[in-house]
């Protein structure tokens, strides 16, 4: 049993997912610092100053030692442009790996040389046909 986990886990698309994850969440990150840091503070000075993160429906407002209870709907419109531009981005990036395969199997490949009898049996051929 362990030789197969062994052999299941050194297979080349595990390891190939295992490095996905890993530079997705480093992209997620990326991505999130760009809505969190930069494009929602803009968006928020054209809308009139709103921070986005401190929208919010009270449900229970504070009292005393009680906390508040509130929708925090501020974050939840960020964590939606947080998904709309990661999908953009991996559409963007997955749409250009497929147009370079695409012209990879475009370009045809230059039929192999023919084997050193079968030139001789055209040479052959040819001759035949120029003394008929």
């Amino acid at each position: 049993m362990l030789k197969e986990f062994k052999e299941f886990a050194l297979k080349g698309n595990v390891i190939d997912l295992a490095v996905a994850v890993i530079i997705g969440g480093a992209f997620g990150k990326i991505v999130s610092s760009l809505v969190n840091d930069i494009l929602m503070p803009a968006i928020g000075a054209l809308l009139g100053g709103i921070s986005f993160t401190d929208l919010k429906y009270i449900i229970t407002p504070a009292s005393g030692d009680v906390a508040e209870v509130a929708i925090l709907y501020g974050s939840f419109i960020q964590s939606i442009i947080d998904f709309l531009i990661i999908a953009f981005s991996i559409f963007l990036f997955i749409k250009l790996l497929t147009s370079r395969k695409k012209k990879e199997a475009e370009t045809p490949a230059t039929p192999p040389a023919p084997a050193p009898e079968v030139a001789l049996l055209e040479e052959i051929r040819d001759l035949l046909k120029q003394n008929n």
